[in-house]
């Protein structure tokens, strides 16, 4: 039988798809010539952080029948695939990594330290009182891997966090609940994947229910939030923010968000640290285990069998 060939752009996808049973790791570059063994590959890996061009690569894959994320975000892929080929996402492998950007960006916002870094900057000793995350109560929208990670680590801070999932389950609210849910909350974390039903969420009467004061963090994809809803709400200093990710993205540089008071933006670096690509490759490792063995990927996404 002849091993399953799967196409990988970096060197650590040889390395970890080197030991699996019936799968040929070859080694390709997304802006060049494909190798030979393109033709029979049934296998693509894209690049970490792929842009929405690496589905073109398809095209020219005639075997392929499944492509396998490095990333949880699966948005760019949905819909454009081939007839018959799956979609597999590397869930599990950054949760850790985000959850920990959210924990920092939360800090952030409530000890003021882009404040203090500014006044750094023009050496000015602006000593006050800041608030802090202890006694917080965190509504996190998104119920799954990033989430638990950010129950965890937010729980040491003294910090009562509720869930909300697609559907309500126990421990976890319905997102038919959301509305009310808000206004009893001094944060909102939103950590869910970009979808036709999760596209705008963070709407205009989504941040009208949220209390004066309150802190909107989004590490999940920029178009999950309107963007011109979020900038209103900011430019009033009614609420606070600290986003990961934006609509559009990357943000031109003369758009109003950069300069939206009450805001802490980073560059869409919640999981990239210098583990993620192991990380993802490890995830993507057992889930091509399970496809060379003729099996369904857990972290299926779209089913093209």
């Amino acid at each position: 039988m002849s091993p399953t060939v799967v196409l990988v752009p970096h060197d650590e996808g040889l390395e970890f798809l080197a030991d699996v049973p019936g799968v040929r790791a070859v080694r390709y570059d997304p802006t060049g010539e494909l190798p030979a063994e393109a033709g029979e590959a049934t296998v693509l890996v894209p690049p970490f952080l792929a842009s929405g061009d690496v589905v073109r690569i398809t095209e020219k894959l005639p075997a392929l029948k499944l492509v396998q994320l490095l990333t949880a975000g699966a948005e760019a892929w949905i819909g454009r695939l081939p007839d018959g080929v799956a979609l597999s996402d590397a869930k599990g492998a950054h949760g850790g990594a985000t959850a920990e950007w959210i924990v920092a960006a939360l800090l952030a916002v409530y000890r003021e330290i882009p404040g203090f870094v500014r006044a750094q900057e023009r050496a000015e000793w602006d000593q006050h009182s800041t608030d802090e995350l202890a006694g917080k109560r965190v509504l996190i929208v998104g119920a799954g891997d990033v989430a638990e990670h950010t129950v965890r680590r937010l729980t040491p801070f003294e910090v009562e966090t509720t869930l909300v999932g697609r559907t309500a389950r126990e421990g976890v609210h319905g997102i038919d609940e959301v509305l009310d849910l808000l206004p009893r909350h001094d944060a909102c974390v939103v950590i869910i994947p970009l979808t036709d039903q999760t596209r705008g969420l963070v709407d205009a009467e989504f941040l009208a229910a949220m209390p004066d004061g309150a802190v909107l963090v989004n590490g999940a994809r920029g178009p999950v939030a309107d963007t011109d809803a979020l900038a209103a709400e900011l430019d009033s200093g009614r609420l606070r923010a600290a986003v990961d990710v934006t609509d559009p993205e990357p943000l031109p540089a003369d758009h109003p968000l950069w300069k939206a008071p009450g805001l802490l933006l980073t560059p869409h670096v919640g999981g990239s640290v210098p583990g993620a690509l192991r990380r993802a490759y490890r995830v993507a490792a057992e889930q091509i285990a399970v496809f060379a063995r003729g099996e369904e990927p857990p972290n299926l996404v779209v089913d093209g069998y």
